[in-house]
């Protein structure tokens, strides 16, 4: 796919926080982002830059007639279930989303002939089997996902990867680390509900507006003894899913790439970002280990430069804190992002 042709991309779960970035990103390159969402997890307001079409990635006909009616030439396909918890809990729904959604897309690609697909993939793939627990990690590494969530994610690669050999698609699956941050105008940022990544969790405890911070476990191998992770700008993020759009591929050509800035901090690190950003200490507690948490999740991004010739830009924690603090003060839509965190339809896919 050649740099500079304009795209038209379907964008499944783009009412998403980083299906909504990536809506932007597309757009200010020049593409037009097709948005199909079925608001179970996102929110409409967050549709800013193209067209919105409500719909479930599970209902093939539908996906169909959104490709026809808006000349789809290219998916990135965000939608589907996360929460790593809840995976366990529910491993049938996750599998019926997460794989029967993404088949689903593949068939509607293939009927329409539709040629390129970014798939969002995660690091959750690797688990922790067979490698060094603070080594930075490499897209070769044993995959062994510790989670249904992992499991689906994987599962998903594979297809994806079985079509392009079959049908002559051509995809690149980004495996990334810690999404984080928010758009610098601070009018689309992070608003899950529940929220359980640490940043939000940390500056809404900070602002009063959350309970007090557990911190699981301070008794890693780490320099700190708290686990180390890469978080990644979502707007640098947006970028990643822009650039392996338009990464030149063969037909039948198919890439899984880590997104990472290749640089681990700590949940302690973290904190006192908040806390400088906020200006007030951070309220937390320490707490006992998680079961199945890693002392490090770290990408080797260079896979990302050689084949997509992306690198982060943004890989500063304060500026990744900073981001999202203003993000949640700012007054979003006229009522603050607190207003994107209505209660959600259970057991639904974007």
């Amino acid at each position: 796919m050649n740099r500079g042709t304009r795209q038209v991309v379907l964008v499944t779960g783009g009412a998403g926080y980083i299906g909504a970035h990536t809506a932007k990103a597309l757009y200010e390159r020049g593409h037009q982002p097709v948005v199909y969402d079925n608001l179970s997890s996102g929110f409409r307001e967050a549709v800013r830059w193209g067209p919105f079409v409500h719909g479930d990635i599970r209902d093939r006909a539908r996906l169909t007639d959104a490709i026809d009616a808006h000349g789809v030439t290219a998916v990135i396909h965000f939608a589907g279930l996360i929460e790593v918890g809840r995976s366990v809990a529910r491993p049938d729904l996750f599998w019926d989303v997460n794989v029967g959604g993404t088949a689903g897309v593949l068939e509607a690609m293939r009927a329409r002939n539709v040629p390129r697909l970014v798939f969002s993939s995660s690091a959750a793939v690797y688990g922790q089997s067979g490698r060094d627990a603070l080594a930075p990690i490499r897209e070769a590494d044993p995959k062994a996902p510790s989670s249904p969530y992992g499991d689906t994610k994987l599962a998903g690669e594979r297809l994806i990867e079985a079509h392009c050999r079959a049908f002559g698609l051509s995809a690149v699956a980004l495996r990334y680390f810690n999404a984080a941050g928010a758009d610098p105008s601070g009018g689309i940022g992070e608003a899950h509900e529940p929220e359980t990544h640490l940043i939000p969790l940390a500056i809404a405890a900070g602002l009063g507006a959350g309970s007090p911070l557990t911190l699981f476990g301070d008794d890693f191998d780490t320099p700190d003894g708290t686990c180390l992770r890469d978080y990644i700008h979502v707007c640098d993020l947006a970028a990643a899913h822009v650039a392996a759009l338009e990464a030149p591929l063969p037909a039948g050509g198919f890439e899984a790439v880590n997104v990472g800035t290749g640089h681990g901090r700590s949940v302690r690190e973290v904190i006192q970002a908040v806390d400088r950003a906020l200006g007030r200490p951070t309220p937390h507690a320490v707490g006992p280990r998680r079961a199945g948490d890693p002392p490090s999740l770290v990408a080797d991004p260079s896979r990302a430069r050689s084949v997509l010739g992306w690198t982060a830009t943004r890989p500063s924690l304060e500026e990744i804190v900073g981001d999202a603090v203003r993000w949640e003060r700012h007054p979003a839509y006229g009522a603050g992002p607190r207003a994107f965190r209505a209660p959600r339809v259970a057991d639904a896919a974007e």
